[in-house]
């Protein structure tokens, strides 16, 4: 019984002990780490709120399609597929092809308010 009060004892000393004294490495205080949802940057929730959101940007500018090319990367192949959807825009070498594909689609995208 004795025993067991003691080592009682020691397990609640050593947690009070770790609550009341912060981590430290030397004289600074450890690092603390993030929730790993605030660490993560903030993207759209999908391609069309995404796309959405680059029609904001003026019309046949570099700004457009690196706002594009940012919500869907370009992976350019020799002979591009004639585009039968918005990922397929990637594939255009020729970056105002791929801006004219992606605006083709991102203004038939259907806006709810």
């Amino acid at each position: 019984m004795r025993k067991m009060l003691t080592l009682l004892a020691v397990v609640y000393s050593a947690s009070a002990f770790a609550q009341g004294t912060p981590l430290t490495a030397g004289d600074k205080p450890a690092a603390r780490v993030k929730p790993h949802a605030a660490a993560m940057p903030t993207t759209p929730k999908s391609v069309a709120a995404g796309l959405l959101g680059c029609l904001s940007i003026d019309d046949g500018t570099k700004g457009r399609l690196d706002c594009y090319d940012a919500v869907v990367p370009p992976k350019p192949k020799p002979k591009a597929p004639v585009a039968k959807g918005v990922l397929e825009c990637r594939y255009y070498k020729e970056e105002d092809d791929r801006l004219a594909c992606f605006n083709d689609f991102a203004e038939r995208i259907p806006k709810f308010s």
